[in-house]
């Protein structure tokens, strides 16, 4: 009797321990490791950069995605006017980033996430500026107010299926309404982002509504009582979307909280990273990289809401090869 008492027991620890797995796998990776770099032949390497037209005559070539764009391009203009120097900016995506340094038009490439293989080339050298907060929002009208990480997991995978199965700050549960889960999966080859939600968008439920840009997905949530989408708080200011959307608590954390977001508490970020070329030939701008530092520097000094710098992080524990962030404190 014994026995058989344990071998049940055994099988329960078991398949807790199978089930806390496979919920811990469904996060994707936050990383990338810095050692593994893409191979290119010898005649790239030697190869200099060479502006396209939209950047001739400029001293500095910058392309940036989206969101690290809206963030730092007044820094980049007072930096242009202090120095006296012509800085092209394009805005764009990480995927044109890394297109144009791959083709070495340009002397910076910003990134909303972590590199993934294929973008470190030879000779580039990733710079974090820090991360910052993805927020996840819900309709104004929609009293919940807070959800636990494997809740919003659930809710994304289609296995919440209603807003009563959650409650809201009061301990009441939430309205009767069907969830509808709003999503952006961008740059899905690469590390960290969405990813640390759900590591690729097959473990999404079927009723995802897949956006393309930014503000649809800011626009379905707004209109829909029942949405709940994801953003940075940046983004959500700059299309209008402020106090029209409401950011929830994630384990009791809001993505305003610079200090749970440094120490892990708040485990949904986006990293922000630029580029420079180093090493010798004409890819070497040390404007270019003189740049990268002030902008560090500005950024440490005056970060923006939900934005934690890289100082903060290296206090914090966080892990770093030179200026590149590449592990979590735990």
């Amino acid at each position: 009797m014994k026995r058989k008492y344990l071998v049940l027991v055994v099988i329960a620890v078991l398949c807790l321990a199978s089930l806390a797995l496979s919920r811990t796998a469904l996060q994707g990776p936050a990383f990338s490791n810095p050692d593994k770099t893409f191979h290119m032949p010898a005649s790239w390497v030697k190869k200099p950069v060479k502006y396209d037209d939209w950047a001739k005559g400029a001293d500095i070539s910058v392309t940036l995605e989206q969101d690290v764009y809206q963030m730092v391009l007044p820094i980049i203009d007072s930096f242009a006017k202090q120095r006296g120097l012509k800085i092209a900016v394009k805005e764009g995506t990480c995927g044109m980033a890394a297109g144009m340094l791959s083709r070495k038009t340009i002397d910076i490439g910003g990134f909303c996430c972590p590199p993934d293989r294929e973008d470190r080339l030879p000779g580039l050298k990733f710079h974090t500026l820090g991360i910052v907060a993805i927020a996840f929002i819900v309709n104004r009208d929609n009293p919940v107010g807070s959800i636990s990480v494997q809740q919003l997991r659930d809710v994304f995978q289609g296995r919440l299926h209603r807003w009563s199965e959650l409650k809201n700050p009061d301990g009441k549960p939430g309205p009767a309404w069907p969830v509808m889960t709003v999503g952006r999966l961008h740059c899905p080859l690469r590390p960290g982002h969405w990813r640390l939600l759900l590591g690729n968008g097959d473990l999404f439920g079927p009723n995802l509504y897949e956006v393309g840009s930014i503000p649809d997905g800011l626009s379905l949530v707004e209109e829909n009582k029942r949405a709940i989408g994801w953003e940075t708080l940046g983004m959500i200011e700059h299309y209008g979307a402020a106090g029209k959307v409401k950011p929830v608590r994630i384990n009791g954390f809001t993505p305003t909280d610079s200090a749970a977001l440094a120490s892990g508490k708040y485990p949904f970020y986006r990293t922000y990273n630029l580029t420079t070329w180093e090493g010798s030939g004409n890819t070497k701008n040390s404007k270019a990289r003189e740049l990268v530092g002030y902008l560090m520097k500005e950024l440490a000094q005056r970060p923006p809401a939900g934005f934690v710098p890289a100082s903060m992080l290296r206090e914090a524990g966080w892990k770093f090869k030179g200026e590149e962030l590449t592990g979590a404190p735990h």
